[in-house]
């Protein structure tokens, strides 16, 4: 870049520009900050609903479907998303039909379909890369992934925001959302679908280990910040936008895990709401009890 002797280039600029001067970075911003609308939207449903431990099994269980569906040729999305409802289904069938506790049933099943999914990859041929399904790739994702995400993160978007006031109801009172009429039961199935198809989404971004934290974090740092539901929605995408297109940023200039970054970002922001909510912060709270005692 040239610098002009009178107005040099603040180097804030620098670190801004040069990067959106690469293509492959600008295609991981926009992807990144796509994906991460749609997770932190859906986040705040996961996180009313206390779904955090449901996202990691979903998250995990679609390795062996991205596995399989590379053997016979299909798109990687369609696996995962088989395998991720079908996650859903076992976990159900399994609590129904035992005494075994819900937490426990979950660890059990996306436990199995983990391994499943490691023992697929050492046993087929072929040139994936288990790193990238792992821990994402958005800095070499290709237009076929571009497209896929773009359709994959519309219908997720769409869906959210035409049963948004059903889904609001049911993550609070399920019960009252019945007693009005609301089958629950579709919700409940169409929630984990959508939670899925996150996780498909978030397989280019920051891979299945790490999808899980964009499906929790910015809704708990948003739920910290606000009382209002309408505002936590708007605060958890705000938040995980910013932070996947920092994370992106941070990730090229320290040469470090795209994904890792765009977590930590993540995590940092949940460490400030939880120190300096105005509400709800540590700090604040522990102020109010000194005020409260003097």
């Amino acid at each position: 870049m040239v610098e002009d002797e009178h107005h040099p280039v603040l180097p804030c600029m620098d670190w801004l520009l040069e990067p959106l001067s690469h293509a492959f970075m600008v295609r991981a911003l926009l992807v990144s900050a796509l994906v991460g609308g749609v997770c932190g939207l859906l986040s705040c449903y996961m996180t009313l609903k206390g779904w955090a431990l449901m996202g990691d099994a979903v998250s995990h269980a679609v390795l062996p479907g991205v596995v399989v569906a590379y053997a016979l040729g299909l798109p990687f999305s369609l696996g995962a998303f088989v395998f991720g409802v079908g996650s859903v289904a076992a976990i159900g069938f399994v609590k129904q039909k035992s005494r075994v506790k819900e937490d426990t049933v979950i660890g059990l099943v996306f436990t199995g379909f983990f391994a499943l999914g490691l023992v697929l990859v050492s046993k087929t041929r072929s040139n994936i890369d288990l790193t990238h399904i792992l821990f994402g790739n958005v800095l070499g994702i290709t237009a076929g992934d571009i497209q896929q995400t773009l359709l994959i993160s519309a219908l997720v978007l769409l869906l959210l925001l035409l049963f948004r006031r059903d889904l609001m109801l049911f993550c609070f009172d399920p019960t009252h959302a019945r007693s009005i009429g609301i089958n629950t039961g579709v919700l409940h199935y169409m929630l984990l679908g959508l939670l899925s198809l996150a996780a498909v989404v978030g397989l280019q971004t920051v891979g299945i280990i790490l999808v899980v934290a964009m499906l929790v974090t910015p809704g708990a740092t948003a739920y910290l910040l606000t009382d209002r539901f309408d505002r936590m929605t708007v605060l958890a995408v705000i938040s995980s936008v910013l932070s996947s297109v920092f994370g992106v940023f941070v990730s090229y200039w320290t040469d470090s895990s795209t994904a890792g970054c765009i977590v930590l970002v993540q995590t940092a922001q949940f460490l400030l709401a939880f120190l300096f909510a105005p509400r709800h912060g540590v700090l604040r709270r522990s102020q109010g009890q000194l005020t409260g005692d003097l």
